[in-house]
């Protein structure tokens, strides 16, 4: 028989269908970060997808922006528990960027500028489920917010949309990121409730 602690048993949901158990609705946007927040001149910004194999694709800003962008319009929710409904983005889709890379790899790992580090599966950032985002609510992003670019995974909690995102590493195990690291779970779907492990 296992032990259950009263944390980590789950929580009702409220009354909203829209939101994952143990979640409330805000009209805001927390800005929550694990350390500050870089400033990157889009001069200066390049993304980039290292294969296992050793093979480096990379995009500077010209030629991310002229890749095609869609708009999206998405829930999110953080692992502190709060949620957002039907924000509005506009990024480039992870299959696009994705479109010319070889891999058998089926894991990732994000890196940001100011060195933030999240896991995730490559299912989880391919069939439309991922973007590079660039806009949030019709406006450039702010940088308090990931700005110039930050990866978007809403089908996860909000620390795996990893802000100034500047690449991704292919990965042959599911390696923890930084949240990862210190407890956080490897996966994170919020209808789940994997907030740690």
């Amino acid at each position: 028989m296992g032990f259950f602690s009263s944390g980590f048993s789950g929580r009702g949901r409220s009354d909203n269908p829209d939101l994952p158990p143990g979640q409330y609705l805000t009209e805001s946007f927390p800005v929550l970060s694990a350390g500050p927040t870089p400033r990157i001149a889009t001069d200066d910004w390049e993304f980039t997808i290292a294969t296992e194999t050793g093979k480096v694709h990379r995009w500077n800003w010209a030629e991310f922006r002229a890749l095609p962008a869609e708009d999206v319009t998405t829930d999110i929710h953080c692992v502190t528990s709060w949620s957002k409904l039907g924000t509005g983005w506009r990024g480039v889709s992870l299959d696009t960027l994705f479109s010319g890379v070889e891999t058998s790899a089926e894991f990732t790992m994000a890196h940001s500028y100011g060195g933030y580090t999240t896991n995730v599966p490559l299912d989880d950032l391919l069939g439309g489920k991922a973007w590079v985002a660039f806009d949030f609510d019709g406006e450039a992003l702010e940088p308090e917010h990931g700005g110039p670019a930050r990866l978007l995974v809403p089908h996860l909690y909000f620390w795996k949309s990893a802000k100034w995102v500047r690449g991704i590493r292919m990965m042959q195990s599911d390696d923890p990121g930084f949240w990862e690291q210190n407890g956080y779970h490897l996966r994170g779907d919020p209808w789940l409730e994997q907030r740690y492990w």
